[in-house]
């Protein structure tokens, strides 16, 4: 899989304008410069922006955006400047911009991090060389990925343990003690996203819709506030590729708030599909699919459960939580391809992937169990 690629058409930026302006900003000899997408991504839209010998990363919304919270990049880099300081994974951002004039749209400028992306078979896994060389034991991590079973456990542990340390920061500390609302946070976000889902509706879905009424008679008490990053999930870490247990970077900070960090995990758990999903769904190219066919959602638990201390009794609602959210999310992409404001083929089957997360949610009301 390339890692980048040249814009799709309709997504292109202006070349022209972002050159002088990153040439008055940053002081570069900006003669030459090279724009490229990463494809992967189907929310914010991200590039790879090369100036001379050096690289950066550029983040802006989505072409079609009506929902500007969602999408809010000055949010987004405020929080990364002052959570690169105390998290080591998250990105250090470099520079914001609020002229829409220059890309047509506000956007910001961060620090290129290198690493491997576990997406679909590891036979051909995203890897960004970069500052991080492969080695000659690359071959042997990821042979050693798809054969061992003990050292997949210990990638595992090392994705649910970073989550945790995560959730043990003290945001107060490090400055994002205003980012959000504890109090009432589950019931915000499921009455939240029923809005969103609502607004985003295109077809019936009456697995999804029963989820829903469950969700809101069941909301809990919540638990401990914490960061929340929203979106935690293995197509959103780097690891080393020397060494699958260490964790170079997390993406994708657009959703992080202060709030229930079982409703971040249970977004988490949304994602890992068991073998019963079937292989449409273990085959979505975002999906680390030897993990996920050898390693439940039950053992993950665990995992989160030793990690951070927390009492996880009640994890069936933050996984119907979480597999609600994630069918939301693809219901506002899929709408955004229907209505044209994204021409992006990937997002056309989205549908089916809603009413299969629907199923899901259902399925595990109906048994009591993940």
């Amino acid at each position: 899989m390339n890692e980048t690629a040249a814009a799709r058409k309709g997504e292109e930026l202006n070349h022209e304008r972002l050159r002088v302006f990153l040439g008055s900003k940053l002081g570069l000899k900006t003669e030459v410069v090279e724009i490229l997408q990463f494809p992967a991504g189907s929310s914010n839209l991200t590039y790879l922006i090369k100036v001379g010998g050096d690289e950066y990363v550029l983040r802006r919304p989505p072409f079609g955006n009506t929902v500007k919270s969602a999408h809010d990049m000055n949010r987004e880099f405020t929080v990364l400047s002052k959570l690169s300081a105390v998290y080591p994974p998250a990105p250090k951002p470099i520079l914001f911009c609020d002229d829409e004039s220059v890309i047509g749209s506000e956007f910001y400028l961060m620090e290129r991090r290198n690493g491997l992306i576990i997406r679909g078979r590891v036979g051909s896994p995203h890897v960004s060389k970069g500052s991080i060389p492969v080695t000659d034991r690359s071959p042997n991590m990821l042979h050693a990925f798809e054969t061992s079973h003990s050292f997949r456990l210990d990638v595992c542990r090392s994705f649910i343990q970073n989550l945790a340390d995560l959730h043990a920061l003290d945001y107060e500390a490090a400055g994002l003690g205003n980012l959000g609302k504890p109090e009432g946070y589950a019931l915000r976000q499921v009455e939240g996203w029923t809005k969103r889902y609502l607004a985003a509706k295109t077809d019936e879905w009456p697995e999804l819709e029963s989820a829903i009424t469950w969700l809101n008679e069941n909301v809990p008490a919540g638990t401990v506030a914490s960061l929340v990053h929203n979106d935690y999930k293995f197509d959103n870490i780097m690891l080393n590729p020397n060494n699958l247990t260490e964790i170079t970077a997390v993406l994708d900070w657009e959703m992080v708030t202060v709030g229930d960090p079982l409703m971040d995990f249970g977004t988490t758990l949304g994602y890992w599909m068991s073998r019963e999903a079937g292989n449409e769904m273990l085959n979505m190219p975002f999906n680390p699919r030897v993990l996920m066919e050898n390693i439940s959602r039950r053992e993950l638990v665990e995992m989160y459960a030793t990690a951070s201390g927390r009492d996880v009794s009640n994890i069936l609602f933050y996984y119907v939580f979480g597999t609600f959210k994630i069918a939301v999310i693809c219901q506002q992409i899929y709408a955004r391809f229907v209505k044209g404001f994204t021409k992006d083929e990937r997002f056309a089957g989205f549908d089916k992937i809603v009413a299969a997360l629907g199923r899901f949610a259902a399925t595990a009301i109906d048994r009591q169990a993940i």
